[in-house]
This record gives structure tokens, sequence and C-alpha cells, in this order.
């Protein structure tokens, strides 16, 4: 199979580069595309098996594989956005080819998600249950994982039609790759690497999410150096630019240094 990311580039700027979640691709960036796309030179990358590289599959799909497919298609020293699976993997990047990003943005994500002890995180018989439910029926089972997506949100509807409507006019996602990206949310640990991390580090976070518990920020606040930032939005869940995307601007943008 072809290994080549496909990513599309719009706009003139600073490099941005913006990486999206589990189960949907690159077009639900769309509700801030055009405001980005008006002061940076924007790279929207599908990650392998989502969206445009639905048939873009490493030999072994894990994280190392897929954060080197991505990794190449950065341009160096590029602001990174990664929203839940795609800051993950902005994560792991940023451990590995550090020369690749000039300031990393982690958007309702942890460096790890699933549940354990003390730990805030998805409770561990969720992930086997959206693994076990993709074989029987895999629109059904993106579309229960976007309902928890918006689950707490005032305007949890309208956010979940806003996903549907922007991540169909792309290809359905591969199932493999679905697969292969729930066991990266149930395996990867890359809390011990967060220190290392030399570049600013802006966590973005919903009050409301049920994914990647608000007990994070507070994680991130008393274990990580300075150069890591959180902002949490009181009303927002797991997708904070889709629910309030003119506050998610305001904060990114006070934030990204160019």
């Amino acid at each position: 199979m072809n290994s080549k990311l496909n990513t599309r580039t719009e706009g003139k700027g600073a490099d941005l580069v913006l990486l999206h979640g589990w189960g949907v691709n690159s077009g639900v960036w769309q509700p801030i595309a055009e405001q980005l796309e008006q002061l940076f030179r924007v790279t929207y990358i599908d990650l392998p098996g989502f969206g445009q590289n639905n048939d873009v599959l490493p030999k072994t799909y894990n994280m190392e594989s897929v954060a080197a497919c991505v990794a190449k298609v950065i341009p160096p020293q590029s602001i990174v956005v990664g929203w839940s699976l795609g800051g993950l993997i902005a994560q792991h990047i940023a451990v590995c080819e550090s020369d690749k990003i000039k300031q990393l943005v982690l958007v309702a994500t942890s460096p790890k998600f699933q549940k354990q002890n003390e730990w805030p995180g998805i409770d561990p018989a969720i992930l086997q249950t959206f693994s076990a439910q993709l074989v029987n029926n895999l629109s059904k089972t993106i579309e229960r994982f976007l309902a928890i997506q918006a689950m707490g949100s005032e305007s949890a509807k309208t956010d979940i039609k806003k996903i549907k409507s922007s991540i169909e006019l792309y290809p359905q996602a591969n199932i493999l790759a679905l697969t292969a990206g729930l066991t990266l949310l149930e395996q990867i640990d890359l809390r011990t690497k967060l220190v290392e991390f030399a570049m600013p580090v802006h966590w973005m976070l919903g009050r409301l999410d049920s994914l990647v518990p608000i007990k994070l920020g507070e994680y991130i606040k008393q274990t990580l150096p300075d150069n890591h930032s959180v902002t949490v939005f009181p009303h927002a869940s797991h997708a904070p630019f889709i629910s309030h995307t003119e506050e998610f601007l305001a904060d990114l943008l006070a934030k990204i240094s160019v």
C-alpha cells in the first residue's frame, strides 16, 4: 500500500498543522478553517487510514509507524495543533522528532487516555466495547463515539450535526485504522515524556469532557514545567473548537507565538 500521506495546504504565513481525532478526518476543522487560513499556512493531515488517507496504512499500525508517517509531511518548525488521538500522536512526534514542532497545542487530549488507578481517563470497558462493536456496525459505532464526544455540552445535538456534516465530505475511515487507533488510546502512556518537551505546550480542555477528565488540568499545573500552559473552557466538552468556536480561536491566537 501507498505509505505517503495526502495533505492539503491553504493560506499563507507561518506553518500551522492540524491533526484530527479518532473516527473522523480533517474535515472536522471546517468551523475554524477560514479564520486560520487568513493568518497561517495551514496544512490539513488525515491520519493514516482516515479520510483521504483511508487506503494509506503502515505495514504495522502502531504509534511509532503512525507518528513517523505523519511527521514526514509536517513542515519543519510548524505550530502543531493535535486534537484527541491526533494530540496523542503529536506528543509522540514531539518526543521523537522535536525539530518538526515549534509549538505544540493539545486540544482535549491526554498523554494517557485509559483510566488506571488514580489516573483520570476512559474506562477500559468503553474502549473494549467500541472495538467489539466496530466489526458489527461501523457507522453506528462512529455515531455513538461522536455522541460521547459532545456529551455534557449545552449544544451537544448541534455539535454532533456539525461534526457529521464536516467529516462526510471525505471517505469513511478504514476499519483497520479504527481498530488500531482504539488500541493506541488503550495502550499508549507518554506521561514521563512530557517533562522533556522544550517547545511551548498549550493544553486546551473542556470542563465537561467525559473522555479527557478535567483533572488532567491539575496534573499539568502541578507536575509539568512552566513551558506548559492550560486553558479550561467551562461549558465545553470534547470538541471546544466546534461548540465554542470564538472562545477557542481567541485563546489559540493569544497563545500562539509566531
